[in-house]
């Protein structure tokens, strides 16, 4: 398994957990950071994915 998904799902909770945290003390700031780190965690699982994907594909054609 790629690096990037489990880091990816690291980030993604970091930033939910960040994004409710900032929505319950009424800090938009901190609710936008963790929204920004949710999707960007979000991304990075899907590149993680595609990794896999990729190397799977490689590793049946030899």
């Amino acid at each position: 398994m790629d690096h990037n998904r489990v880091d990816g799902t690291k980030h993604q909770v970091k930033g939910a957990v960040k994004q409710t945290v900032g929505k319950v003390t009424g800090d938009k700031l901190k609710e936008a950071a963790g929204a920004v780190e949710k999707h960007a965690g979000k991304f990075q699982k899907e590149v993680g994915k595609a990794t896999d994907n990729a190397e799977r594909e490689a590793d049946r054609r030899h």
